[in-house]
């Protein structure tokens, strides 16, 4: 019997209590989850050094919905795909694949989507996913998280001589704030639905 709970993420209400069944199910979702990220990376905007894509969307619809241990295994699988030369990435296979691209410019993003995925995982499974207004801040904290990294990396990368933030972070502020703004909504109307 599948039943949403208030202290499940909202794909709680889709996961069986019995053991194998559970298994095979969150086996799905995360594997799903690495596809939907891996599309999400292939539509984009360019700029340099570090494209704009929709995967902040995908990542804070995905960990918000999964919760933590889900989210979290969902982004783990889409970059362990990515190290093993899969063209999961923006710009891959053009720019390189595997672990060569990920030591790149875009490499603190993704180091930052672990983090971002835990912590904005976290938050919904304690009831952020069900106001609007909390889940967008967890995800702005999530999004900052992802871009602090990729900050860091840039310059260690490329130099802090080098205009870092012009690069890999100014550009990206109205879209990222328009991508949890959406992911929000969609998080918390689905979640409304569920309950109906």
């Amino acid at each position: 019997m599948f039943v949403l709970t208030a202290p499940r993420p909202l794909i709680g209400g889709v996961i069986p209590d019995e053991r194998p069944a559970r298994w095979a199910v969150n086996a799905a979702l995360v594997l799903a989850g690495s596809l939907v990220l891996w599309t999400s990376a292939k539509i984009q905007v360019p700029f340099y050094p570090v494209p704009m894509t929709l995967q902040t969307l995908a990542i804070m619809v995905i960990v918000a919905s999964f919760g933590m241990r889900l989210g979290i295994a969902t982004v783990l699988l889409y970059l362990a795909e990515g190290a093993f030369g899969l063209p999961v990435f923006a710009g891959t296979p053009e720019k390189g694949i595997g672990l060569a691209y990920m030591v790149g410019p875009t490499g603190g993003y993704l180091a930052g989507y672990i983090l971002a995925a835990g912590l904005v995982g976290w938050l919904a499974e304690r009831g952020f996913d069900r106001n609007i207004f909390k889940l967008f801040g967890a995800m702005f904290v999530g999004d900052a998280v992802i871009f602090a990294l990729g900050i860091i990396w840039l310059g260690v990368l490329l130099g802090w001589d080098k205009p870092v933030l012009e690069w890999g972070l100014y550009p990206f502020i109205l879209g990222d704030l328009t991508k949890i703004a959406l992911a929000a909504s969609a998080v918390v109307a689905g979640r409304r639905l569920a309950q109906r």
